[in-house]
């Protein structure tokens, strides 16, 4: 006979996260993005200093969807053939199936339980089409979970996050508790600043006179522009009549 749903994990992909908190309404940064283990409920970072002492789960967003990093989540349970994806350099799994616009038809590998393409040799698109699977073939759910430890999900483990639930900081090139993962526009404001700090350094010459700056108003590609403001005006070339 097979065990019950544990609080944390029915919890975990049944709630609802990145939606404002009710508490801290008039806090910048109250997005739930915080799986309290013990509570079985999602908190936003101005909250979590009230749950310090409890294990803690950080929740991502990756295309509008929440993903666990696999990391964290194979701490708490088998993700063995659930498909994870590489994301920042960091491998997640979605939480819950993601909507998909037609029923996929034909043959291939495909999620056992919702019926997602998938690469091999994976059978399950999320954590929840696992936990699914397992429990309608009536198998022992207490075989994928593991006893964790609870140092491994303090509050003192988190990135980014203060001890007084103040406004969290945002280092470049981290992934932060509520940043959405591989988001394009951190990837072009990336680009630019680097691109920026570069321009900068080579408007000096060689005996470290600084350069005179490019007039404002420039285009993305100046040099097709400049060649066709120089390009001379021919003959009108006209249809012959008819």
């Amino acid at each position: 006979m097979g065990m019950s749903l544990p609080g944390w994990l029915g919890g975990l992909v049944e709630e609802t996260f990145f939606v404002g908190c009710s508490s801290h309404e008039s806090r910048r940064k109250n997005e739930k993005n915080i799986f309290c283990l013990d509570c079985c409920t999602s908190i936003c970072p101005h909250c979590a200093p009230h749950h310090s002492s409890h294990p803690l789960l950080q929740v991502r967003r990756y295309v509008y969807n929440d993903v666990v990093r696999l990391d964290d989540l194979e701490k708490l349970i088998d993700c063995s053939y659930v498909q994870p994806y590489t994301i920042n350099s960091a491998k997640v799994i979605f939480l819950k199936p993601r909507p998909q616009s037609r029923p996929f038809k034909g043959s291939g590998n495909i999620c056992l339980t919702c019926d997602r393409i998938l690469q091999e040799p994976f059978h399950f698109c999320c954590l929840s089409c696992k936990v699914d699977h397992v429990m309608l073939q009536g198998e022992d759910l207490s075989s994928i979970l593991f006893r964790f430890d609870e140092s491994e999900f303090a509050f003192t483990h988190f990135e980014n996050l203060r001890m007084d639930g103040s406004d969290l900081t945002e280092d470049e090139g981290q992934i932060t508790p509520n940043s959405i993962l591989e988001d394009p526009l951190q990837h072009y404001n990336n680009c630019t600043g680097s691109s920026q700090t570069g321009s900068r350094s080579s408007r000096r010459g060689s005996d470290g006179s600084e350069l005179p700056k490019r007039k404002k108003g420039g285009s993305f590609f100046p040099q097709i522009v400049l060649s066709l403001s120089n390009r001379r005006k021919g003959a009108p070339h006209r249809s012959p009549l008819s």
